[in-house]
């Protein structure tokens, strides 16, 4: 019997300013906080909690992780890919 796979994981992708936002990280310490939200959000998209706004567009979205002390802004396409909007050190 071939072993058991979990559900797959979101594809990540980031908004042009997320993006500029990870040029900017140069220390060990961000990266692994950073990957670590990223890890739990693919696994699990619906993770975060909605942020209120305008219904027009996607559901933004936001993660905290608390043990890294960041949070993550984000919304899921129809596709089920995350794209990034912001990274947040708190």
């Amino acid at each position: 019997m071939p072993p058991q796979h979990g559900p797959r994981r979101a594809r990540i992708a980031f908004s042009d300013s997320a993006a500029k936002q990870l040029e900017n990280i140069t220390s060990e310490a961000e990266i692994h906080a950073l990957d670590r939200a990223l890890v739990v959000i693919s696994v699990d998209p619906d993770i975060g909690e909605p942020i209120p706004g305008d219904a027009t567009g996607p559901q933004l979205r936001q993660y905290a992780d608390e043990v890294e002390s960041v949070r993550v802004l984000y919304f899921v396409t129809a596709l089920r890919t995350v794209v990034v909007v912001a990274y947040i050190e708190v």
